[in-house]
């Protein structure tokens, strides 16, 4: 075994979330893994070790109380039907009563309906869906008796740089407060003005599609499950391409 101090003065990671140290990724709703124990802290050390079972762990200690999960949005803020979508004027008129298959994405440009969504989100402060440069979009039947079968698909990645028929991780609320992480295909369409942009999703016109995308994916009980197994999943290798444009320059 070796074992390393730690140089750290607060409890926890300040740095990404989750934490890849010699190809062993924890996040930190992970807890105790067999190739993770406790939690750094200052004054602590990390002791590095060696099993037959699971390979390399790392057991960290120290003096202090391990640090709470930390998250760039506020957790607060999960009703984004109810107290977003369900408040606008349009909605509340009735306008998508008959419409089976509604698509509002927050990178059309000159839509009718993005802004009154944005009017509504903008009485939240720092929730998941105002994060910069991240895409959402409202996807589902407006009819009465379909809540469940209504989508938000959010990304942290900014679709118009991603560019079209680029495969991105999604974190997917259902209507009726489902959460799932799966993938989903960019696509680049035109709004009535003929103006180009590329959205979060391909086209999906049938419950079947949506479900075939739910089914690819896994279902988590609460947004901050959904959002640490997002971010696992931003870091997978196949998405290095697309993870690569947060940080390009325009």
């Amino acid at each position: 075994t070796v074992t390393v101090n730690l140089k750290q003065k607060q409890a926890g990671w300040q740095s990404a979330n989750p934490v890849n140290i010699g190809g062993i990724v924890h996040s930190k709703s992970n807890g105790n893994t067999d190739n993770w124990k406790g939690d750094a802290a200052p004054d602590g050390s990390c002791v590095v070790s060696y099993g037959e079972t699971h390979g390399v762990v790392l057991t960290w200690s120290g003096t202090a109380a391990p640090g709470n999960p930390s998250y760039p949005f506020d957790t607060k803020h999960t009703e984004f039907f109810g107290e977003v979508l369900y408040k606008t004027e349009f909605w509340t008129r009735g306008d998508m009563n008959n419409n089976p298959n509604f698509e509002f994405d927050s990178r059309c440009p000159d839509s009718i309906y993005i802004p009154q969504i944005k009017a509504e989100l903008d009485k939240q402060t720092n929730s998941l869906l105002q994060q910069k440069d991240c895409t959402w979009a409202f996807l589902g039947d407006g009819r009465d008796g379909y809540t469940a079968d209504r989508y938000l698909f959010w990304t942290s990645l900014d679709t118009s740089k991603v560019g079209t028929g680029e495969k991105i991780p999604v974190l997917i609320q259902t209507g009726d407060g489902k959460y799932y992480v799966s993938e989903t295909t960019t696509e680049q369409r035109e709004n009535k003005r003929g103006e180009p942009y590329v959205t979060v999703s391909k086209h999906l016109n049938t419950k079947a599609q949506y479900k075939e995308v739910l089914d690819a994916g896994k279902e988590y009980f609460t947004l901050k499950e959904a959002y640490d197994a997002y971010v696992v999943a931003l870091a997978d290798p196949k998405y290095d391409a697309v993870r690569a444009t947060q940080t390009s320059a325009p």
